[in-house]
C-alpha cells in the first residue's frame, strides 16, 4: 500500500481501540476536566472571540483569531474527552481477586520488579489516560506495562525497548489502591482570567 493511502492517527485519538480501562479516580478526573472545558472555559473563550469580533476588522485582529484557534483546540478536547468517558471500563484495583487474578499482574496492579544491576522499582499499572511517570503510573500497553502483565512474583520478564533488551525479575505482585493526581484547573486560563465561578 502506498503511503497516500495510509492514515496517521491524529493527536487526540485514543491511544487504545475499543475499552477505555480506567481507575475510578481516573475516570472522575477526565470528567471533571470535561465539566471545566464545556462548562467554564468555553464560553470564557467565546466571550472573548464576541469581543474581539466587535472591534472591527477580524483579518488583522489578534485576539479574534488567537480565539477562534483556542475554541478548535477546546472543542477537540471536549470531543476526545467525551470518547473515552464513554469507552471507559471502571477497574477497582482494590477489588477481591481469587486464584491467579490475585498473584498476577494484570490491569490495577502494583508491581515490584529488579533489573539485572539489582536496582529495584515500583510501578502500578493505569490506563493511558492516567499515566504518571512522578508517580510511577505506566499504561498497560505501554511496553514494560506490556512485559510485566500476567507475571508472578518471581518471574522473569524480557522489556524491548529501542536501545535493547533488558531482563527483569518480579519480586511482588499487590492490589492497592492507586493514588491519581485529580483535575486542576491549568494556569493562565481564560475561566480564572474572567473570575467566573465554578457551576457544578
Amino acid at each position: 500500500m502506498r503511503k497516500g493511502f495510509t492514515r496517521r492517527p491524529q493527536r487526540d485519538e485514543p491511544a487504545t481501540p475499543g475499552k477505555n480501562y480506567i481507575t475510578r479516580s481516573g475516570l472522575e478526573r477526565l470528567k471533571d476536566e470535561h465539566q471545566f472545558l464545556l462548562t467554564r472555559e468555553r464560553p470564557a473563550v467565546t466571550e472573548v472571540v464576541a469581543w474581539a469580533a466587535s472591534n472591527g476588522d477580524r483579518s488583522e485582529n489578534a485576539d479574534y483569531q488567537y480565539g477562534k484557534r483556542r475554541l478548535r483546540q477546546i472543542d477537540g478536547r471536549i470531543r476526545f474527552l467525551t470518547k473515552r468517558i464513554e469507552a471507559a471500563e471502571v477497574v477497582d484495583p482494590e477489588a477481591p481477586r481469587a486464584g491467579q487474578a490475585a498473584t498476577r499482574a494484570f490491569f490495577g496492579a502494583t508491581v515490584r520488579y529488579a533489573n539485572a544491576a539489582g536496582a529495584e522499582r515500583v510501578v502500578s499499572i493505569v490506563g493511558t489516560d492516567e499515566v504518571d511517570l512522578n508517580r510511577n503510573h505506566i499504561s498497560w500497553v505501554s511496553p514494560l506495562g506490556r512485559a510485566l502483565m500476567k507475571s508472578a512474583a518471581g518471574d522473569s520478564v524480557v522489556l524491548q525497548l529501542p536501545r535493547g533488551t533488558e531482563y527483569l525479575t518480579v519480586l511482588e505482585v499487590c492490589y492497592e489502591a492507586i493514588s491519581v493526581e485529580p483535575f486542576r484547573e491549568p494556569p493562565g486560563s481564560e475561566a480564572s482570567a474572567k473570575g467566573l465561578t465554578r457551576r457544578r
